[in-house]
C-alpha cells in the first residue's frame, strides 16, 4: 500500500521533531515547507493526499480552490483555533477540516501565569539591570499575587487550568463564559463582563475569536476596569484592539499588558526579524513600553504539547484514511 504523502505548512524544526517521533506508528511520507500555506504557495500542494498548517497559514476560498484542483480533500491544523480557515466555502466544496482541541492546555495557562508574575514583578527589567551590575531595587517593587483578583474570560480547558493554578496562589477568581463549566464553578464565581472589568485587578483572556469576540477588550471595556489594571492575552490577538490598549496605556488606566498573541502577527511571529525594520507602528509603541511583555505566541510552546499536538494531529489524517470521525472535525 503506497504511504499517503503529507505536506506539512509552516514548520520549523521543532514540529519535524515531533511529527518525525509521532509518525513513527502512522507511517506518513511527511515533507515539510518553512513557508506559509498561501494563495502565492499553494501550488506546492500538487501530488499530496493532505496538507497540514498552523495558526497562520492563510487557508481561503483561493488556496481552498488550488487545494481542490489537486485532489486534496483533507486540511489537518496543528492548533485549536480555526479562524484563519474559510469554513463556509471549505464545507461547501466538502473538505474535512481537523483541529488539536485538547493539547497540554496547562501549557498555556502556566505561560499566563508567568507573564503575570514577570510583569508584576518585573523579572524582565531585573535581569536586564543586573547583567549591566545595577542592583537598584527603585522601580521594581511588585504585589501579592494571591491579595488580588483576577478576571478569567473562557472557562474552557485552557481558562479552567489558569484558575486552577491561581487558586494556588490564594487568588479571589471571577470568571465569564457563555457556557458554564462546572469545575470551574468551583474554584470562582461567575459574573457578567462588566462586574469582572470593574473588579479585577488582572484580567485574563481564554476565549476563541468570534464575530462576538473580536475586540472583546476596546476602549468601552477599558473605560469600564480599574484603574492600573493588568491584562493577558495568550488567546486570539484580535480579541485586543492594539491601538485602544496604547490609548489606555498613555492614560495609565491599563497598568500591566502582558501579549503572547497579536491581531496582525501572521507578519512577525514565528521568525527570525532581528535584521529588518518593522513596518507596524502599533506594535513597534507597544515594544517601546516598560509595562508590556510580548511574546511570540509562545504560550502552547512544551515538550509535551508538541508531543500532543503531532499525535493527534496525524490520528486525524488517519481517521480520514479510514473513514472514520474523531470528533475534532469542525463541522
Amino acid at each position: 500500500m503506497t504511504k499517503a504523502r503529507i505536506a506539512v505548512f509552516s514548520s520549523k524544526s521543532y514540529d519535524r521533531h515531533s511529527m518525525d517521533a509521532a509518525n513513527e506508528k502512522y507511517g506518513f511520507e511527511l515533507d515539510y515547507y518553512k513557508t506559509q500555506l498561501t494563495a502565492s504557495t499553494a501550488k506546492l500542494v500538487e501530488g499530496y493526499d493532505a496538507i497540514s498548517c498552523f495558526v497562520n497559514d492563510i487557508v481561503d476560498t483561493a488556496v481552498l480552490e488550488q487545494l481542490d484542483k489537486s485532489g486534496i480533500k483533507m486540511i489537518a491544523l496543528r492548533c485549536a483555533g480555526f479562524n484563519n480557515v474559510d469554513l463556509e466555502e471549505a464545507k461547501r466544496r466538502g473538505f474535512v477540516v481537523s483541529r488539536v482541541p485538547g493539547y497540554s492546555p496547562e501549557s498555556v495557562a502556566e505561560h499566563a501565569v508567568a507573564m503575570m508574575l514577570c510583569l508584576n514583578r518585573k523579572l524582565h527589567k531585573a535581569y536586564s539591570r543586573i547583567r549591566e551590575h545595577n542592583f537598584n531595587l527603585e522601580g521594581l517593587l511588585g504585589f501579592n499575587l494571591g491579595s488580588k483578583t483576577v478576571g478569567v474570560i473562557g472557562t474552557g480547558k485552557i481558562g479552567l487550568a489558569t484558575m486552577k493554578a491561581l487558586s494556588g496562589f490564594g487568588c479571589k477568581l471571577l470568571c465569564h463564559d457563555p457556557y458554564v463549566n462546572p469545575e470551574a464553578e468551583k474554584l470562582g464565581t461567575y459574573v457578567d463582563l462588566d462586574t469582572l472589568y470593574a473588579q479585577s485587578d488582572i484580567i485574563t483572556l481564554h476565549c476563541p475569536l468570534t464575530e462576538d469576540s473580536h475586540h472583546l477588550i476596546n476602549r468601552d471595556a477599558f473605560n469600564k476596569m480599574k484603574e492600573g489594571v493588568m491584562l493577558i492575552n495568550t488567546s486570539r490577538g484580535a480579541l485586543v484592539n492594539a491601538s485602544d490598549a496604547i490609548e489606555s496605556l498613555k492614560s495609565g488606566r491599563l497598568g500591566y499588558l502582558g501579549l503572547d498573541v497579536y491581531e496582525l502577527e501572521g507578519d512577525l511571529f514565528f521568525r527570525d526579524l532581528s535584521g529588518q525594520v518593522i513596518h507596524d507602528d502599533v506594535f513597534g509603541l507597544l515594544l517601546s513600553y516598560p509595562n508590556v511583555l510580548v511574546t511570540g505566541h509562545q504560550g502552547y510552546f512544551t515538550d509535551l504539547a508538541l508531543s500532543q499536538i503531532a499525535d493527534t494531529t496525524l490520528g486525524n489524517i488517519k481517521a480520514y484514511q479510514k473513514g472514520e470521525k474523531t470528533g475534532n472535525e469542525i463541522y
